[in-house]
């Protein structure tokens, strides 16, 4: 069974922290798609906490950005997924196949999930970010403030 590049790319943009593309491309004894869902897992329970607890628990904070660094992660998987020329995503994912067989070609699905994934990937990138700083300076000044007293 050949390969499709845009059903991988679209695989890795949506359900990517779930480590089905990774399942689709390399098989269910693949370790890095069994290991996926554990980061996604850690940022949902730290979502929970948050609402549970408020944004003031050190462990949301920790938590949280797991979730957004495995889809930022798993929406560069898509890019590279896409951008990749057809010649050599036949070559690793369809060796069987010729070099130019169109499960490797790029349609307007393909720039559809690339360009998806660069928005969303984007956007969740620098929001972890922003919030595992923002979070890491509030508790710096949280422990001066006790520091100083």
């Amino acid at each position: 069974m050949l390969k499709n590049k845009t059903l991988a790319a679209w695989l890795a943009f949506l359900a990517g922290p779930l480590g089905l593309h990774r399942f689709y491309l390399h098989g269910f004894y693949d370790p890095i798609g069994w290991l996926l869902p554990i980061p996604t897992a850690l940022g949902l329970y730290g979502i929970e906490r948050a609402l549970a607890y408020g944004l003031d628990d050190s462990w949301s904070w920790v938590l949280i950005p797991l979730l957004g660094f495995t889809m930022a992660g798993c929406a560069l998987n898509a890019i590279v997924y896409g951008l990749m020329t057809p010649d050599k995503w036949n070559a690793r994912h369809n060796p069987q196949a010729p070099a130019d067989a169109p499960a490797g070609g790029t349609g307007w699905l393909t720039i559809g999930a690339v360009a998806c994934a660069l928005l969303v990937g984007t956007t969740v990138l620098m929001s972890s970010i922003a919030f595992s700083f923002q979070r890491y300076f509030e508790y710096q000044i949280e422990e001066a403030r006790k520091i100083s007293q």
